[in-house]
């Protein structure tokens, strides 16, 4: 069978070398091409030693790569800078062919007015906009097996919106008073050099950000909206942890009368029964459980309010929350199985 021709755009971050580690594994693909700008005419292994025993291409600038022999792109840029390449890659229709897998959050918020309030800057792909497909494996399956463009969900926003559309959709919670007290690793403040994130200012501590104000609101917000099918606003806190990678989220709803903890956990099972990689459990998750997996592991409790729920979710950040969705929604594309370069037991300890 002839393989998948694959590009990544934006090699050079976590992320990209993260889809690398996961695309050596999956049989039916070739990494053709590694995009990285600033570091074009570089080898990978230069800026990733871990990956020098595989015959990967060098890095190089964007318009090096002939993407007429591309058959998908996975986009690995900063914010506002997809929009603008991937514009630009489509404009001329040569590559009408290319099917892209966006990982920024160019494309995830279906209003340009709510990504010009949440990221201060105008869209200028509006004519790409409606194509896009928000990328919630589980949750939006159908509409990504004939997409062309998806919009892969933030990984905050995979950590919640997994435990919480089942229950908004079956009206099992409130729709008010839904709080997100969420915790990550330092890998998902990208790679670029930044103070506040250095190895003395992070240690031996954790410290909250963006409060009230994270650019992940808005897509958390947008996604629960049509799971209720009625406005949703939430209280999203993020933290910052001491450790390499994974998240932690803790929600705190209200259930809706009538209904019980046992209602809540069953609803979440059969949800997730047949998924391969949403599992609910009885015990209390722990990051550790899924590090260098494409798992979310889910959680129901009954908190000592009553009438209150507590759900706690984890996945890796790097693997469910960015990269290794995306192979997840590529898989779909394409008719493969969805588990085909995904199936990695947790690195422990």
């Amino acid at each position: 069978m002839k393989k998948l021709k694959i590009a990544i755009i934006g090699a050079s971050g976590y992320t990209g070398a993260e889809l690398i580690r996961i695309l050596l594994n999956h049989k039916k693909t070739e990494i053709v091409a590694l995009v990285a700008s600033s570091n074009a005419g570089q080898k990978i292994e230069q800026l990733y030693p871990h990956l020098t025993h595989y015959d990967l291409p060098d890095l190089k600038k964007i318009e090096e790569i002939n993407f007429t022999e591309i058959d998908i792109a996975f986009g690995c840029l900063p914010h506002t800078t997809s929009q603008e390449t991937f514009k630009k890659l489509l404009a001329d229709g040569k590559n009408s062919h290319l099917k892209i897998i966006d990982l920024s959050a160019d494309f995830r918020l279906e209003n340009p007015d709510d990504y010009l309030q949440w990221y201060e800057h105008e869209h200028i792909a509006k004519d790409l906009q409606p194509q896009a497909i928000y990328g919630l494996s589980e949750i939006h399956r159908n509409k990504i097996k004939k997409a062309n463009l998806v919009a892969c969900p933030g990984c905050y926003p995979t950590s919640a919106l997994l435990p919480l559309i089942p229950l908004l959709q079956n009206n099992l919670i409130g729709k008010n008073d839904i709080v997100i007290d969420s915790k990550s690793g330092v890998t998902g403040a990208g790679r670029s050099v930044k103070q506040a994130n250095l190895f003395c200012e992070i240690n031996e501590s954790v410290r909250a950000y963006a409060i009230g104000k994270h650019r992940h609101i808005g897509e958390i917000e947008q996604e629960l909206s049509k799971a209720a099918n009625a406005k949703i606003e939430i209280d999203f806190t993020p933290h910052l942890l001491p450790i390499n990678r994974g998240i932690i989220s803790t929600i705190y709803a209200k259930l809706n009368p009538k209904f019980s903890l046992a209602d809540v956990k069953n609803c979440l099972e059969k949800k997730y029964e047949d998924e391969p990689f949403v599992k609910v459990i009885e015990g209390e998750p722990n990051i550790k459980d899924v590090v260098g997996t494409n798992f979310c592991v889910i959680a129901a409790k009954e908190s000592r309010i009553a009438g209150k729920i507590i759900l706690v979710s984890v996945i890796d950040n790097l693997c469910k929350g960015a990269s290794g969705q995306a192979v997840q929604n590529m898989n779909i594309m394409f008719g493969f199985d969805e588990k085909e370069g995904l199936e990695m037991a947790p690195i422990f300890p």
